[in-house]
């Protein structure tokens, strides 16, 4: 068992998304742990799960974890919120691989933020619905009171690059008007595409409002994991990423950069079975 553990050092880190958002996690582990190699899934031929129902979002889940499994991962990131929310445990049960979720990370950071004990929750229309970001923050502190919302609009306003456009900030203003009248002094951001928002939100919620970015919460319970697993790579003197996507490897290179800030090669197009 020792020298199994010893050798699966060695294994990447799998990461799946509906599409380019979860590029904001695979960034915060890139950071945490720089010496990591990672294989990035987007889902981009099927991109948004948003709005599918929770069977549909389940089937693409498992297949999306069978293609990386299927690469010998050690650990398995379901970067995609509403993924997160639907399938998690019939992940977590169908597979021996460690996995970690986007939902329960941002929970937790947001309960030892808020102040006054109110948290608003934005994200897509599936994960609102679900109630998973409720339960999560309910089972940690039951005395805190989560406001949800879900923006539709904000991922393809980011796909299309509209970050800092007024229009973007009607939006915002339009969804967000009714968690500042409940006075919440927290606010998860609960889609992967969101955190490239953070300047029309914070211009929408005003000074004093406590954003919260799963990402880099999520980033270190996948170090906290692998170091308890004894899975943490110690060398390697060239770290790889590499990128799958199941549609148009062109406009995730292109749109992904603003998500990584930096080029991105070693893309592959595949189809899932």
């Amino acid at each position: 068992m020792a020298l199994e553990m010893i050798l699966s050092r060695d294994k990447p880190i799998g990461i799946f998304d509906s599409g380019i958002g979860g590029l904001t996690v695979l960034k915060e582990i890139q950071r945490e742990l720089p010496l990591e190699d990672l294989i990035y899934l987007g889902d981009t031929a099927r991109v948004p799960y948003g709005t599918r129902s929770p069977e549909t979002v389940t089937r693409y889940s498992f297949e999306n974890t069978g293609f990386l499994v299927s690469h010998g991962i050690k650990l398995l990131v379901v970067a995609c919120n509403t993924a997160s929310s639907i399938s998690l445990e019939a992940i977590k049960a169908a597979f021996s691989v460690p996995v970690i979720g986007v939902i329960e990370p941002g929970a937790r950071a947001a309960v030892r933020a808020t102040r006054n004990k109110r948290i608003g929750v934005i994200g897509t229309e599936a994960t609102i619905k679900s109630g998973s970001y409720q339960r999560a923050i309910r089972a940690i502190n039951s005395g805190v009171r989560t406001i949800t919302t879900p923006c539709p609009l904000f991922v393809p306003l980011v796909e299309e690059g509209w970050l800092n456009e007024e229009v973007t900030y009607l939006v915002a203003k339009k969804y967000l008007s009714h968690l500042i009248e409940e006075d919440i002094d927290t606010l998860v951001l609960g889609c992967t595409h969101y955190p490239l928002l953070k300047i029309p939100i914070e211009r929408v919620m005003g000074d004093g409002m406590t954003l919260i970015d799963s990402a880099v919460e999520t980033a270190t319970v996948v170090r906290n994991v692998l170091d308890e697993k004894g899975l943490l790579r110690v060398e390697n003197k060239d770290p790889c990423t590499r990128f799958f996507v199941t549609d148009s490897p062109e406009k995730f290179a292109a749109v992904g950069e603003r998500f990584l800030g930096k080029r991105i090669d070693n893309i592959h197009k595949i189809e899932l079975a």
